[in-house]
């Protein structure tokens, strides 16, 4: 118990370090090149913050539990819309700026409504997994061509690696990652472990510890990002880190073994397309993402939790 304790507030505090150094030389990076800082959060951190998912789908296809790979997608892309963004809203509210959010949009919902086509027979081949990262490729291009560089006041910059070129910064980044996904991993390590000495179930420490353990990163990185007053990259990194477990994440997963899922697997797709088009709705009709709207989506994220709980979808 003393050691999972341990783990736990190790793992914490590599957590806050972790999203302070991603969010800092990711916003160095983003003024060096002028880019925006929804650019740089549908990219970079958008990328760094898949790691977890990524490596959790890879092994699980490797390891023949395509059930695991498609729910480990499916589930953060949920957690990223409704946990996410609903902790980060509550911390501060987010600007909402709808010239990007409008350009970026398209793609969001393009891949949402994709894997729910894809997966509905409850399968996702090697030449489907081929055209999700083809597509990547070509929504990321499009990201970068999208850019729109925000002139803003030059600040006197602080803190690890201020005065440093884009090599420290970079290596700043993916110090930040390293941190992040090891403080993500301790936590969760450290939690489940006390979970199961309660006696919890399985089924319900994988839908909540782990569920929400693989998304720390993006939230973590979206929180500081936002109390810096930097909300565009928290929504970018949520539409890039969505947008890279689709492609990404599934595609390669499907490309190293075909998933073939005997569970029901529909009502989950419904919902994480349905929700990805309720936040796009909260975009188009709000200035701002506020902290009503962030109650809001953290009650449609535990309702979805409760449901799964009692197995009612």
């Amino acid at each position: 118990m003393l050691f999972d304790i341990f783990l736990i507030t190790t793992g914490i505090v590599l957590l806050y370090y972790g999203g302070d150094f991603l969010v800092t030389g990711s916003i160095r990076v983003a003024k060096q090149f002028k880019l925006s800082p929804f650019v740089i959060g549908a990219t970079i951190v958008g990328f760094g913050t898949s790691a977890p998912e990524l490596s959790v789908s890879i092994f699980a296809s490797l390891k023949g539990s395509p059930e695991v790979a498609l729910g480990n997608a499916l589930g953060s892309n949920i957690a990223n819309i409704c946990l996410v963004l609903g902790i980060t809203a509550l911390i501060k509210p987010i600007p909402i700026n709808l010239e990007l959010i409008n350009k970026e949009t398209p793609k969001f919902l393009f891949s949402a409504f994709l894997i729910l086509a894809f997966a509905w027979d409850r399968s996702l081949s090697r030449l489907e997994g081929i055209i999700l990262i083809f597509l990547l490729g070509v929504f990321m291009w499009q990201t970068f061509s999208n850019n729109i560089s925000e002139e803003s006041e030059t600040e006197e910059e602080i803190g690890l690696f201020a005065d440093k070129g884009l090599p420290a910064q970079f290596g700043l980044i993916l110090g930040g990652l390293i941190l992040l996904v090891s403080g993500a991993d301790w936590l969760v390590e450290g939690s489940v472990n006390i979970a199961r000495l309660l006696g919890l179930s399985e089924w319900l420490i994988g839908i909540s510890i782990v569920a929400i353990g693989t998304s720390l990163p993006e939230i973590v990185s979206s929180a500081i990002a936002s109390s810096r007053g930097h909300g565009d990259l928290s929504i970018g990194n949520v539409y890039g880190s969505n947008i890279f477990n689709i492609h990404m994440v599934l595609g390669f997963a499907s490309v190293i073994h075909p998933l073939n899922i005997q569970e029901r697997i529909e009502p989950d797709l419904i919902i994480a397309t349905g929700l990805t088009c309720m936040l796009v709705i909260l975009f188009k009709f709000n200035t701002k993402l506020s902290k009503a709207n962030g109650f809001f989506l953290l009650a449609c994220y535990f309702s979805y939790i409760s449901v799964k709980a009692l197995k009612l979808i």
